[in-house]
């Protein structure tokens, strides 16, 4: 009888944990790194480092990631906690109450871009900074994955930290 009552317990306390947070943790190391290296990233959860370098940042948080390196323009790059596929796996497998822990405290989600490579621009040269994909070749200018991500990442970080500016006339 107690053998039963061991493991029923043992079942409870795994279904209220989520599948999630148990397998994936709260946080989540991202990799920085800027071409040239050696810039300064700080984050808007007070998190720095100097590229190339790693960070453990919460899963459940948008952010943003300023750059800044003597001789060139500084950038920020919008990074969005987007939910994963561990959620819909965990409502299969953990239920209702593990995909409600999982979500409140974020395990289910994963931040974006990761890994986070920025190629600066020299000051005054006109050029943009570009992030750049896993093999180093340019994506997307870094205004360009900070417009298409701005408005809902200015929804946790706040309207100025996203780049929204407020005009007499509304938002721009």
């Amino acid at each position: 009888m107690n053998t039963i009552r061991c493991l029923a317990l043992a079942g409870l306390g795994f279904a209220l944990s989520g599948c999630a947070t148990v397998v994936n943790g709260t946080s989540q190391s991202v990799a920085f790194d800027s071409n040239p290296q050696g810039a300064e990233v700080s984050t808007t959860s007070g998190a720095k480092c100097v590229t190339p370098c790693k960070l453990e940042l919460k899963r459940k948080h948008d952010l943003r990631a300023d750059f800044a390196l003597e001789g060139y323009e500084p950038a920020y790059v919008l990074v969005q906690s987007r939910t994963g596929g561990a959620m819909a796996g965990n409502i299969l497998l953990g239920g209702l109450i593990g995909g409600v822990v999982d979500a409140s405290n974020g395990a289910t989600n994963f931040l974006s871009p990761n890994p986070l490579a920025v190629r600066l621009a020299k000051l005054a040269s006109g050029e943009e900074a570009t992030l750049l994909a896993e093999n180093g070749e340019p994506a997307k200018t870094v205004t360009a994955h900070n417009d298409e991500v701005r408005e809902d990442v200015a929804e946790t970080i706040g309207a100025e930290a996203a780049g929204l500016s407020i005009a007499a006339g509304g938002a721009q």
